[in-house]
């Protein structure tokens, strides 16, 4: 299998870079008159599926919306991953697991192992109990082919706190997540991503970080395209901005749903170009 950055960088040469989520919330599942159930998000990630195939390169089904059902949301979930796989649609599963020792190799496995059902191409992981401990998720997308995504400089104001601190070096604590990403990347290209988001200024020296970006934050969250260059300055390649409620409010119909995808993907690339 080829890695996670090949597989990748041809996608968005093909497709563009804007990555959509599948964010079946409640309130989108009433808004495209689906039961609030395992058979909702089942029905909602289908009509996803079928009006992003072809037209985006990545896709972010945020897995908390699916486990909320229990083993029949994970069903739907491992369907929406099945399907997106034959879509040739690249799939990150947003889980944002972080754990130590054997229970990070368990999540690692769960999301990345070559068996499992629920294998996506790459996951979010949290760093916050030190970047070390994120070894066996490394380890395993190295194995399968796979990516991580590493939470660092996050969208939500909460996280300013943290990740903004100063550690004994001096750096921050995301900047220092963000040097650590880049080490890893020197033994195995664009393996470690980085979740910076797109709606404020993140304070990163992101120059020497090559591997790929998912920024989070297009469209509800009020970042816009025009917004990227200045936010994301240098090389934006593998610069993925994060749309989901913006795009979703188009459905059901998939033919909504596609046009207001391949115009904000369009958008973007415009923006980056």
């Amino acid at each position: 299998m080829s890695s996670w950055g090949e597989r990748l960088r041809a996608a968005v040469a093909a497709r563009g870079r804007l990555c959509v989520g599948i964010d079946p919330h409640p309130t989108l599942l009433e808004r495209w008159g689906l039961p609030v159930s395992a058979a909702g998000v089942d029905a909602f990630a289908r009509t996803c599926v079928e009006a992003f195939a072809g037209e985006v390169a990545v896709v972010k089904p945020q897995v908390a919306f699916f486990e909320a059902y229990g083993s029949a949301g994970y069903a739907a979930l491992e369907r929406a991953f099945a399907a997106l796989r034959d879509a040739g649609i690249l799939v990150v599963a947003d889980a944002k697991r972080g754990d130590i020792g054997s229970t990070m190799a368990a999540y690692a496995d769960a999301w990345l192992g070559e068996t499992s059902p629920l294998r996506a191409d790459a996951v979010t992981v949290s760093p916050y109990l030190g970047f070390g401990a994120l070894e066996p998720a490394l380890d395993a997308a190295t194995a399968s082919g796979g990516g991580v995504f590493v939470l660092a400089r996050t969208s939500n104001p909460e996280g300013a706190g943290l990740q903004t601190a100063r550690v004994e070096s001096g750096r921050t604590t995301a900047q220092e997540v963000v040097d650590a990403a880049a080490a890893r990347n020197e033994a195995q290209r664009d393996l470690a991503g980085l979740v910076v988001g797109a709606t404020r200024g993140h304070g990163l020296d992101l120059s020497n970080f090559t591997g790929p970006i998912l920024a989070p934050g297009l469209g509800a969250q009020g970042a816009t395209p025009a917004d990227l260059a200045s936010v994301f300055e240098g090389d934006r390649k593998l610069l993925l901005p994060n749309a989901s409620r913006s795009v979703l409010h188009a459905g059901p119909e998939v033919g909504a749903l596609r046009d207001a995808a391949a115009t904000l993907r369009d958008e973007v690339e415009t923006a980056l170009a």
